[in-house]
């Protein structure tokens, strides 16, 4: 029988994993470990491998393990895999595939969330609330129809993002290299300059790479509106994380929200109280009312859960039965 093997396994996924392996008659094993030089040879003996984690696999030493072991393919269950070294894996002849829709709502709604309590100062409120301080001076919000909506990166998550806001009034602009024609109604596709300059938010969607990193950096935060607020949920560090700060500390934008910051790794989805958690940035971001933080969890419904499951599996059954996956990376 044909089996696999998935790293990082959280509880919630397990009913989708069972679910998919019975329809399939594929076995498929978990583990709670992350993919690592410590653990890859937990690998040998199946056939395929599903992974989904923050920690990075540099060392070329482990993708020749998995060729060794008879691997034809390193599958992500998530969409980055910049946490992949693509040379490494096409020198042993493994095809990497990642997940790039699983749920593009489940984004664009916390987006949405995150949006509204910027917008409407509810951190703010909250952080005078819990002094007994609920003075209404500087809480006054705008109308989310007023304000323009400025997406960097209108793929399939940034498209769901300006469909919500586009159907709640606002005006929305859009940078992308790629001009999609059923956008038509829904934005205007406008240069990264023009962007920064009208939007009154300014919501990142775009894919990790050497052209996005520090995409949002001080020249970029400086060209935006004093008054507006910048939202990150796609990579930490396409965000400059000190020039953020300083950003925010000296008002040259209104707040922001992130829902994943650089070095978030071994931090985000693990419990830290008692600690001294290693990232003096992200206390930083928290203890500022005007900033709202996640840890990575726009990703997390019942439905993108399993949609990453069973995509990611589907592609591992494709490939090991001599397809081609339509979700290859490299």
């Amino acid at each position: 029988m044909t089996s696999i093997l998935m790293y990082s396994v959280r509880p919630d996924e397990q009913e989708a994993i069972q679910a998919w392996a019975q329809a399939n008659d594929i076995q498929v094993d978990t583990t709670d470990h992350d993919l690592g030089m410590k653990t890859v040879d937990m690998i040998k003996g199946y056939d395929g491998i599903v992974i989904q984690q923050h920690a990075a696999l540099p060392e070329p030493e482990l993708y020749q393990r998995l060729k060794e072991y008879g691997l034809k393919q390193l599958t992500l269950r998530i969409t980055g895999y910049d946490i992949v070294n693509l040379q490494a894996a096409r020198e042993n002849g493994l095809v990497v595939t990642n997940v790039p829709a699983y749920s593009p709502r489940s984004v664009s709604e916390l987006v949405l969330a995150q949006v509204m309590r910027l917008v409407r100062h509810l951190g703010e409120a909250s952080a005078r609330e819990a002094k007994d301080d609920y003075t209404w001076a500087g809480l006054q919000a705008h109308e989310i129809h007023n304000l323009t909506v400025g997406i960097i990166g209108a793929g399939k998550i940034g498209s769901a993002v300006a469909r919500i806001f586009r159907a709640l009034g606002s005006t929305v602009i859009a940078n992308d290299p790629v001009h999609r024609p059923e956008l038509a109604d829904t934005l205007d596709y406008v240069d990264l300059p023009i962007l920064l300059q009208r939007a009154d938010i300014v919501t990142v969607h775009t894919p990790l790479d050497e052209t996005t990193h520090h995409l949002i950096n001080t020249q970029a935060l400086d060209a935006m509106k004093p008054s507006a607020f910048l939202i990150n949920a796609a990579r930490g560090p396409i965000v400059d994380t000190p020039a953020l700060i300083k950003a925010l500390q000296t008002k040259s934008i209104a707040g922001a929200a992130i829902d994943t910051v650089e070095g978030e790794a071994g931090i985000f989805e693990n419990d830290l109280s008692g600690t001294k958690v290693d990232n003096q940035a992200l206390e930083t971001l928290k203890a500022m009312p005007n900033v709202e933080v996640s840890p990575h969890i726009g990703f997390y419904t019942d439905a993108a859960v399993t949609a990453m499951v069973n995509i990611s599996l589907n592609d591992v059954k494709t490939i090991l039965e001599g397809g081609t996956s339509e979700h290859q990376v490299d």
